[in-house]
């Protein structure tokens, strides 16, 4: 073999050299005595072990169709106890199938190259980098070589059966992308992101203390965090969910410092607006307010807004108005929502059709 720039000298034709390292003369060892596997010496044994790999890549797309069956069929509040372990049914299901189809493909392709494919040993002279006819010819020549070597012209159902089992393993991994959320559809969005749980009547309360508001609560300039009382009804993580749409906050201005226009006269109560608490930008909490401009603050990019003009954006990178919610006062006495926001809540996005966002101008 030749040797690389600096490497030790090539040992060939039995001829005794010195090893640097050791300071003495070792001979060339040479390649030693080819033995022949069990396997290429008895035919059934060959067989044997061909069957098996076949069997073995044919397992592998039913696992992938039990990984989707038991994705659709089994309930996320199955559970099943192995002693101390209290372990999700799903995800046992889904680590078994998916963990066993993709250590069935190694082992059959472990198991192939052991006993199927070609274990001749061989030497070759290390050659220059240079890429002439000849040595692509004899690239071919050992590429042909390799796939004789490799069986698959003998046993043809080799390759089809490992294209099939690498294919079929890849299905569970697909299917897996389900999980980051329902495909964003109008009606879904209508139903989810585009919708909270504000409704006619409903009461709304501080988000401190839980007490009802009420217009002689709030003082001129004051403004208080809130909540709609229905929160208090949700748990975990519905809760979570729902209380980072409907989070709002309740501002109260004197009515002859702001501008309110001619299609919201009817959503406030002297003065007092509830305003969307996430920003239009990225959906930082904002609640930086300045009393006597009527500007609210996003702390995260600095987005601001006038409140005294239907939170129109009037500096920052946010694209449109805080989200006003409609409120009017019961018989009881209390701040109530007329409605859900009329325009979703939250950051930008580009399905979402924001011809209904206020303007300044707009009436």
């Amino acid at each position: 073999m030749d040797r690389q720039e600096g490497g030790p000298r090539p040992m060939s034709d039995n001829l005794p050299v010195k090893d640097p390292d050791l300071g003495h003369v070792v001979p060339d060892p040479g390649i030693e005595e080819h033995v022949e596997r069990f396997a290429d010496v008895d035919r059934g044994a060959g067989n044997r072990a061909y069957r098996a790999i076949l069997i073995m890549l044919g397992l592998v797309p039913v696992l992938a169709i039990a990984f989707v069956v038991i994705y659709f069929v089994v309930p996320k509040t199955m559970y099943i106890d192995f002693g101390w372990l209290h372990a999700s049914a799903l995800n046992v299901g889904l680590g078994t199938t998916a963990g066993l189809a993709v250590l069935l493909i190694g082992i059959a392709v472990i198991q192939w190259a052991r006993v199927i494919m070609g274990d001749e040993e061989m030497a070759e002279e290390r050659h220059t980098a240079a890429s002439s006819e000849e040595d692509r010819a004899a690239t071919i020549a050992k590429w042909n070589d390799g796939v004789e070597q490799s069986g698959v012209k003998r046993r043809p159902l080799l390759l089809g059966a490992l294209g099939g089992a690498v294919g079929f393993a890849v299905i569970p991994g697909v299917l897996l992308f389900a999980d980051m959320g329902p495909w964003p559809t109008k009606k879904v969005r209508a139903e989810t992101i585009e919708k909270t749980i504000w409704a006619e009547d409903i009461v709304l309360v501080n988000d401190e203390n839980w007490v009802p508001l009420r217009p002689e609560h709030l003082e001129i300039g004051q403004l208080v965090n809130a909540q709609p009382a229905n929160l208090l009804d949700l748990h975990g993580t519905e809760l979570q969910q729902q209380k980072a749409k409907a989070a709002i906050i309740v501002v109260r201005m004197d009515p002859a410092s702001i501008r309110i226009p001619e299609s919201r006269k009817d959503w406030q109560v002297s003065g007092i607006l509830a305003y969307s608490k996430i920003c239009t930008h990225v959906g930082c909490p904002i609640s930086l307010w300045e009393r006597q401009t009527h500007h609210l603050l996003c702390p995260c990019h600095q987005s601001t807004f006038d409140l005294g003009n239907s939170g129109t954006v009037v500096f920052g990178p946010a694209a449109r108005a805080l989200p006003q919610l409609p409120i009017r006062v019961n018989e009881e006495g209390y701040l109530v929502a007329q409605s859900d926001f009329t325009v979703p809540v939250g950051p930008s996005y580009f399905e979402r059709d924001s011809r209904n966002d206020f303007q300044d101008g707009d009436e």
